[in-house]
């Protein structure tokens, strides 16, 4: 893997509890639900969301805007055998909502890799595997502002992974990344659905660490 401007500064909207047992956890998994089956419907009341957020959020401005380009990460599968992904369709919304000015679809999954919610703990994907799984198809013109686009991040391996691989094609490029949810895992419930946030994930130890 080649060591290329290892951190990123990404954002979120909402948050996610998978252990959680009070209502809002169990709320939070549901949302996770409805945001992975893609229902057209769920997906462009969080771009509204996202929209009404961006207003009220000075830092969300970095994200967002006329001249921001979304990168939607693929999913897990090689992207020439998957169906248009949550990112992808989520994307779509985002930019109808005027978060983004076009959706670049450049960033290729040229492997498939395990999905992490269904592996084991010492079987999950690497940063490393998700780096060597990507590839990136050059944007036909010059591109200044690009935000990788996830459904949901965890650890931030993948979103750093992705990041990694479009600064080498894209080097004079700003990216940054959003996940529309982030997981608490280590947080025995959370309190709100909503929980806006600017953070950085890092290059630690070979492997990805996230904040908050």
């Amino acid at each position: 893997m080649t060591i290329f401007h290892c951190s990123l500064e990404f954002a979120s909207c909402y948050v996610y509890s998978p252990i959680g047992v009070r209502d809002v956890s169990q709320r939070s998994r549901l949302l996770r639900e409805l945001l992975k089956s893609a229902d057209a419907h769920f997906l462009q009341r969080y771009a509204e969301r996202v929209r009404l957020e961006a207003e009220g959020r000075p830092e969300f401005s970095e994200f967002f805007g006329p001249d921001a380009v979304l990168v939607p990460v693929p999913g897990n599968a090689r992207s020439d055998l998957q169906k248009p992904t949550v990112s992808e369709q989520l994307a779509v919304h985002l930019v109808a909502q005027g978060l983004g000015a076009a959706v670049w679809t450049g960033l290729k999954r040229i492997r498939a890799v395990p999905k992490s919610a269904t592996a084991a703990a010492g079987d999950r994907p690497s940063l490393d595997v998700h780096y060597e799984s990507f590839r990136v198809e050059p944007p036909a013109a010059h591109v200044s502002r690009l935000v990788l686009l996830d459904d949901v991040v965890t650890k931030g391996r993948t979103l750093l992974a992705a990041a990694m691989r479009v600064r080498e094609s894209c080097p004079h490029a700003t990216v940054r990344g959003f996940a529309l949810l982030r997981t608490m895992g280590r947080v025995p419930e959370v309190e709100r659905l909503v929980e806006p946030c600017v953070g950085r994930i890092r290059l630690r130890g070979g492997d990805a660490q996230r904040t908050p």
